[in-house]
């Protein structure tokens, strides 16, 4: 076999493995006013239908400084279904450095999820929103 050959193949095997293990969502994103940039990590990786979990959640301002005592409010749900989440996860901990501890999390079944969150620091006050293919 030719060695380009064998680097498409090894390129197709790698692209079909990760796959497995991709995130369902983008991780990091701007907020919608620019404010923030928030990244999430689930404690379940992947994340499982039906199964009560946590994530950290890591911001930075505009500036890529740490946000520190921020104000979160979660929401969010399956927007072609109509409804909310099961849940009603919180932000619970402030754990310093920016990162912030959401409790509460579950996805009831699968498809299309949606999660906001709300965040108010001082006087700056912005969202985001993390879509969800479970």
């Amino acid at each position: 076999m030719k060695p380009a050959a064998i680097s498409v193949l090894l390129l197709a095997v790698f692209i079909s493995a990760s796959a497995e293990n991709m995130p369902v969502a983008e991780t990091v994103k701007i907020s919608d006013k620019q404010q923030f940039q928030v990244q999430f990590t689930s404690e379940l990786n992947p994340i499982a239908i039906n199964t009560m979990h946590a994530w950290m959640l890591h911001i930075e301002n505009s500036s890529g400084e740490p946000v520190i005592d921020a104000e979160i409010q979660v929401s969010g749900g399956m927007p072609e279904h109509d409804h909310g989440l099961p849940t009603s996860p919180k932000a619970t901990r402030n754990l310093g450095n920016g990162d912030y501890l959401i409790e509460g999390l579950k996805f009831h079944m699968g498809g299309r999820w949606q999660v906001t969150f709300s965040i108010l620091q001082g006087a700056i006050s912005d969202s985001v929103t993390f879509n969800l293919n479970l």
